[in-house]
């Protein structure tokens, strides 16, 4: 660039553009330098008055470092006489502002340029402020927490640079070019915020990839900007771009009237969206990563399955909600611990070589242990180990997932007493045939004697013990045969069925367990037509009810069967006089495998099943229970057809 007014040799930086709008104002010879007095820039104008070529830069240093320590302080101006290459004396004007200096020439026989260095003050003056007021935009984007945040730091930045102008600032998303937030400082024509419309030039400066945007948000145009805001003539806009993306863009606009340089407006503009575009992409980016993070670690937390990540210090940095509920140990307590603290000391060796062989990138599946709970209780949990990498590849720890096979082990224990049971049922049916013969022939000759003594004077002692000889003879046999049809498999095809002999049999079959326990069985039997159910099922319903409320009922206490009708359903109460159920349990006692008995005493299947054989029935089972006084089953069965 060799014109009057112009600069030559300008720097490469955000500067640049304000240096520009230096030269242009300052016609005279002038220059700009750093505090060390290194040429930074110099129009023409300054190189003729010196006698310099245009190519002689190094000559123009030598010139100017004839000047050291004739820099002034901050804000200061100070003049020196230097002799140019040429021979000539030649008066330099130093004005200082911040890091940059100013520099006037004349000739010694020529006067003072003072309207010049007042114009040339100025400008630097107002770049000293331009860049004072986007450093300290770039502060407070920087340290925004938020979008919101964000948005505003730029709208009080954008008033403070462009006084009397409307500014609208709007930020999208870098994917859909939707808005997501907005600042308007004027009145907004109607639909003016929903399409960003943006120069070609303006494009091609924030080096925009146009052809990713959806033109139904975003316009690129080669006209002028469309007004925003009523009451306004002209507009500027600069796209908030970085890394070819468009994260949004800042419109000024000027009210009709007063004249604003445009052109110097449009430079600094421009400047500072560069400087936004990259504030916003870094929160934007920021965002995400919390929104990551937080989601990896909400689905850590809340997966159905037991996560444990251990660093390679085996220190625990992962003990999500599942462990934390089948071990009762709180993240406070394990966070940060030795994984092998909590792990019995007969499988330490094991859980090291596996936590060794993973850390070596080899992972493992179907590793099955033991993990020392609250108070020491341990529970069997089964893993898979993986690798945990760094983003460049390099070994973090060990994650291991897992289910817990304690219900598995039990499950399969109560398995194989079901069918040890099973087994047993079979020898049982073989020994109560083996008990019905003989139990027959008794019964058959002692009610032969019976008959006989009856017939003859005999005293009336034999006669009644021989009568409770045949009674009990009958009972055995009733059990035995009640038994034997109890113990085979339901054909589950319904019947018509009496419910008070159900009922009976039942507590027959609980005889042994009413004396046991020293309980009492009362009946309140009302009015009931008979039932269409599975006879052995409905037995099966009353004999757990029955036992559990024997069980939990004091020597002495009572327990009593109450039934009645109620519509077109049948209610049985199996009320006990025991200690009752706790409410925290209620809400779990038809689960399965849930017992309050000690180990050994209950499968917590029982109340299970009979829900499932009342639901099959079309009927419902309910629970009503106060600690002290006792519990009782509600059992509602539908009459049918």
């Amino acid at each position: 660039m060799k014109s009057e007014g112009s600069a030559k040799n300008l720097p490469v930086g955000p500067a640049a553009d304000a240096l520009q709008a230096f030269f242009k104002l300052v016609e005279s010879p002038a220059a700009l330098c750093d505090v060390q007095l290194n040429l930074l820039s110099a129009n023409q104008a300054f190189e003729t008055l010196c006698g310099v070529e245009e190519t002689s830069g190094q000559l123009l240093c030598e010139l100017l470092q004839s000047a050291a320590g004739a820099v002034p302080p901050d804000g200061a101006s100070r003049e020196v006489t230097v002799k140019c290459p040429k021979g000539q004396d030649v008066t330099l004007t130093l004005s200082r502002r911040g890091s940059a200096v100013a520099v006037l020439a004349r000739r010694l026989s020529e006067a003072a340029e003072g309207v010049s260095l007042a114009v040339a003050a100025s400008a630097l003056q107002e770049q000293a402020r331009i860049e004072q007021a986007l450093l300290e935009l770039g502060r407070q984007v920087a340290g925004a927490t938020s979008e919101e945040e964000l948005v505003a730091a730029v709208a009080r930045g954008v008033k403070g640079l462009f006084p009397g102008r409307s500014s609208c600032v709007r930020i999208t998303d870098q994917r859909t070019s939707a808005l997501t937030s907005m600042y308007a400082e004027g009145r907004l024509r109607e639909g003016a915020r929903d399409v960003i419309a943006i120069r070609h030039s303006a494009a091609e400066k924030t080096h925009l990839l146009t052809h990713l945007l959806p033109p139904d948000k975003v316009s690129i145009t080669d006209d002028e900007v469309p007004l925003m805001f009523h009451g306004t003539g002209k507009s500027i806009c600069a796209p908030l771009v970085a890394s070819g993306q468009l994260f949004g863009a800042i419109n000024i606009e000027y009210p009709e009237g007063p004249q604003f340089d445009l052109e110097s407006d449009d430079r600094v503009l421009i400047q500072l969206a560069n400087q936004v575009a990259v504030g916003v992409r870094n929160a934007k980016l920021i965002d995400e990563l919390t929104f990551v993070r937080k989601y990896l670690e909400e689905l850590l937390e809340h997966a159905n399955a037991l996560i444990l990540v251990a660093n390679r210090e085996r220190r625990i940095v992962v003990f999500n909600k599942a462990l934390s509920t089948l071990t009762d140990l709180s993240k406070h307590e394990v966070l940060g611990q030795d994984l092998l603290n909590f792990v019995p000391d007969g499988e330490r060796m094991r859980v090291m070589r596996i936590i060794a062989a993973s850390l070596r990138g080899e992972p493992v599946s179907n590793f099955e242990t033991r993990v020392v709970g609250k108070d020491g209780r341990e529970v069997r949990v089964s893993f898979a180990t993986s690798t945990v990498l760094t983003a460049t590849g390099e070994v973090e720890g060990v994650i291991a997932i897992g289910q817990d096979l304690t219900k598995m082990r039990e499950l399969e224990r109560r398995i194989i007493h079901a069918e040890k049971l099973a087994s047993l049922g079979q020898f049982a049916a073989s020994v109560v045939h083996e008990i019905n013969n003989p139990m027959t022939a008794v019964a058959a000759y002692t009610d032969a004697l019976l008959t006989r003594s009856m017939g003859r004077a005999t005293d009336s002692s034999e006669v009644e013990k021989l009568r409770k000889i045949l009674d009990n003879c009958e009972r055995v046999l009733r059990f035995t045969r009640d038994l034997v049809s109890y113990a085979r498999p339901a054909q589950d095809k319904p019947e018509e069925v009496d419910l008070h002999r159900v009922i009976d049999t039942a507590i027959g079959f609980c005889d042994h367990v009413v004396h046991k326990h020293g309980v009492h069985i009362e009946r309140e039997y009302g009015e009931l037509p008979k039932l269409h159910a599975v006879k052995g099922n409905l037995v099966q319903v009353f004999v757990n009810l029955v036992t559990n409320a024997c069980q939990a009922t004091q020597p002495g206490g009572v327990v009593t069967l109450k039934t009645r009708r109620e519509g077109s359903h049948a209610v049985v109460r199996v009320k006990d006089t025991g200690y009752g159920i706790e409410p925290k349990h209620l809400d779990r006692i038809f689960e399965p495998f849930f017992t309050t008995k000690p180990d050994g005493k209950g499968t917590g299947l029982g109340l299970s099943i009979v829900q499932g054989i009342v639901e099959s029935h079309g009927g419902g089972i309910s629970v009503e229970s106060t600690v002290g006084m006792g519990t009782t089953f509600l059992v509602r069965l539908p009459f049918g057809e």
